[in-house]
């Protein structure tokens, strides 16, 4: 990337978040992933609340699955280890909220009943778990849904109350698996303004979307994870991939802004990493 643009705003990194160290994963006979590093700090600015967005890119089969559960602690790796904050505490299951590209939930609850449930299952005593429940129903503009079963709702409220079940069990992290698979243009930049406002809700909230959608991703993130395998000397692909690129849109000047999509740094970036998914 040659843009020369400048930072769309005043920011510091502070402490990390989430760091991935060595991580390596076979499976079988096949090296999935080989020596992934990666870290988040919590970005500050000192007039905006801003949370930290990643966009994880790659082509189809690379691995972003794999490390995605691994990240959010569902599966060990073979090497490496994923921990949180500082000094760095190890990952584990339920740490980190995961929002499956299905967003499943309890169809037999209600939406006040899955959010419970899940409060209840990180520990959380009833009535704390039913005010936490209530509370981030009304972020989400669901509190008049509250009582109505995820049969009753639409794909976009559908949406929403899996990603509340989910901040239920984790405080500030979010996994999210191809939030813009299968939508139109409006509802996907619902989805994308809803992704921005829970990242900027508070400054330790941290939402890792993993996509196909490299537009997508770009308007939404502000940092990107490009993840694809190395090429030996005779031009074949290496066993296991690993981060090949890692893409700081705000110093790009595409972070917190709107209208980017016909900016000459946003159509260079694409077109660059539109260019490197052919050799990964």
């Amino acid at each position: 990337m040659k843009e020369n643009s400048k930072p769309s705003a005043y920011y510091e990194y502070r402490s990390t978040i989430l760091r991935v160290e060595n991580v390596c994963l076979t499976l079988g006979n096949n090296q999935i992933l080989r020596d992934v590093n990666l870290e988040i700090k919590d970005i500050h600015r000192p007039d905006k609340v801003t949370g930290q967005i990643v966009g994880l890119l790659g082509p189809s089969g690379v691995g972003k699955t794999r490390l995605f559960r691994i990240i959010a602690g569902l599966d060990p790796p073979d090497m490496g280890t994923v921990v949180l904050g500082e000094p760095g505490v190890p990952v584990t299951r339920g740490a980190v909220g995961v929002v499956a590209q299905h967003y499943p939930l309890f169809e037999h609850r209600t939406v006040l009943g899955n959010l419970i449930v899940a409060g209840r299952r990180a520990g959380l005593p009833f009535d704390q778990a039913r005010e936490k429940a209530w509370n981030l129903l009304k972020r989400f503009q669901l509190d008049s849904r509250m009582g109505v079963y995820p049969a009753q709702l639409s794909g976009g409220e559908r949406q929403r109350v899996a990603i509340a079940q989910q901040f239920m069990c984790s405080e500030h992290f979010l996994l999210m698996d191809e939030p813009f698979s299968g939508l139109d243009p409006v509802a996907a930049k619902k989805v994308r303004d809803l992704i921005s406002e829970m990242a900027s809700a508070d400054t330790l909230n941290t939402i890792i979307v993993v996509t196909h959608d490299v537009v997508a991703a770009l308007e939404v993130a502000d940092t990107i994870w490009l993840m694809g395998r190395d090429r030996g000397p005779d031009g074949g692909l290496v066993p296991g991939a690993r981060i090949q690129a890692t893409y700081n849109l705000i110093d790009c000047g595409l972070a917190w802004r709107t209208g980017i999509t016909t900016t000459p740094a946003f159509m260079s970036l694409l077109e660059e990493i539109r260019g490197r998914f052919q050799t990964l």
